[in-house]
């Protein structure tokens, strides 16, 4: 039997993705009240410039006020869209305090404070969903924690920045330098004015530390993630990738250690074969790939941001909390139990590209990779070319360590016929 009284929401933020969310909750409202179950009512939207025109929203729903909105104690739940860390996270935990459950799309507040959010959220017997945290419209969360909760998730891997790919894919097409390409994402709306949240690898940190999390039941902090950025990627690294049949991507890497004791959790940029499903995403669009015991292979792909994409994801989490509230149940809480180990960047073992600047004479070969043989990197493939006294030496690793290849570099730029390591990159996907 459908319930008459209207399951009732607040908004904290009404920017692009807010206003959105806002938009379809209005011309869907028959559609919504038929998959819930009830009707949801727009009770309130929290804003910092209340005098701005918002199309579709009464004026008298406005508020500066948010503390209040969510302590009004008659809000069923509370959808965070304003980002960062305050004053986002005391509204959701006085929303919890109040009665209210919470869908958010913050992934900075997560990937630093999901545990502690996930622990009152549970106190107070309340639903906290935020799909909309990762990669936009692509339903990758839920299916992490629910459809695939009885596998064993071994490897997520994936690009979780649109923006990073923007600029990336552009660079491979077309031959344009780093800022050339930023340029571009900027001018068409790709990228902030302030990039370096997405070029610097932060906003994927913070993605990979909640995919980590639900992949492996393990809490994975925001400082637990490895991050490096994507702006000292040149077209000379992609010239060398074409040649090794490889492109290149800022990729969020989480994998279980062999022995299974034991996590890592990085992001920064990488060769990946042209092979492999990850190379084929162009543009501004994200996907990520999900390799476990039982399932196999999978690959999740979509728009990862934008307005319209995220309040997809928000709807969605919305539709399941409402459908919660009424048959007086909660959704998948923070599922931390087999505690992994967090491992440090230095034991993560993979391939490497790395690009040398030697002197062009006899013997620099034997040099080098004896530097790499007293570390216990095996190489793959040597590649020399040069002349007029000076030369390039491109050597491809076997699978190393991140700390035995430190060491080798360390060592490499000692030697007097190295005169300077142009690139290092990693090879993954292979």
């Amino acid at each position: 039997m459908m319930r008459t009284r209207p399951l009732k929401v607040a908004l904290l933020g009404c920017g692009v993705v807010g206003s959105e969310v806002a938009r379809i909750m209005t011309t869907h409202a028959d559609d919504l009240t038929a998959r819930i179950g009830a009707p949801v009512e727009l009770a309130g939207v929290a804003v910092r410039r209340p005098d701005k025109v918002r199309e579709g929203i009464a004026p008298e729903l406005v508020t500066t006020d948010a503390t209040a909105l969510v302590k009004r104690g008659d809000i069923d739940v509370v959808i965070e869209v304003i980002g960062g860390i305050e004053p986002a996270r005391g509204l959701i935990t006085t929303a919890f305090e109040h009665g209210a459950s919470v869908v958010s799309a913050n992934k900075a507040l997560l990937a630093q404070d999901g545990a502690a959010l996930h622990a009152v959220a549970g106190q107070h017997d309340k639903d906290l969903y935020y799909e909309a945290a990762v990669a936009g419209a692509i339903p990758l969360i839920r299916p992490l924690r629910e459809s695939l909760a009885g596998d064993k998730i071994n490897r997520v891997m994936g690009i979780v920045n649109g923006t990073t790919n923007f600029i990336l894919d552009k660079m491979d097409s077309s031959g344009a330098g780093y800022q050339e390409a930023l340029d571009e994402a900027t001018a068409l709306g790709y990228a902030e004015a302030d990039p370096t949240a997405d070029v610097e690898g932060f906003d994927a940190a913070a993605k990979a530390a909640i995919l980590a999390g639900i992949a492996f039941h393990t809490r994975v902090r925001l400082d637990d993630v490895y991050r490096e950025g994507m702006t000292e990627v040149t077209a000379a690294d992609f010239a060398s990738a074409k040649e090794m049949g490889c492109t290149i991507k800022l990729l969020a890497i989480c994998e279980r250690a062999e022995d299974g004791q034991s996590v890592t959790a990085r992001v920064h940029p990488a060769m990946i074969p042209l092979s492999h499903p990850l190379a084929s995403v162009r543009g501004a669009y994200n996907a990520v790939f999900v390799e476990s015991d039982a399932a196999g292979q999978l690959m999740f792909y979509g728009p990862g941001a934008g307005g319209s994409p995220t309040a997809s994801a928000v709807l969605g989490d919305l539709v399941a909390v409402c459908r919660n509230r009424l048959s007086g149940t909660t959704g998948p809480g923070e599922s931390a139990y087999a505690a992994l180990r967090v491992s440090p960047m230095g034991d993560v073992v993979t391939r490497y590209h790395i690009s040398l600047d030697v002197a062009d004479k006899p013997g620099v070969l034997a040099q080098v990779a004896t530097v790499f043989a007293e570390h216990g990197v095996s190489i793959d493939t040597v590649r020399q070319s040069g002349k007029d006294g000076e030369a390039s030496l491109v050597v491809v690793t076997h699978r190393a360590s991140d700390a035995a290849l430190t060491g080798t570099v360390e060592a490499l730029r000692k030697l007097d016929t190295v005169r300077g390591v142009a690139s290092i990159m990693r090879v993954e996907g292979e």
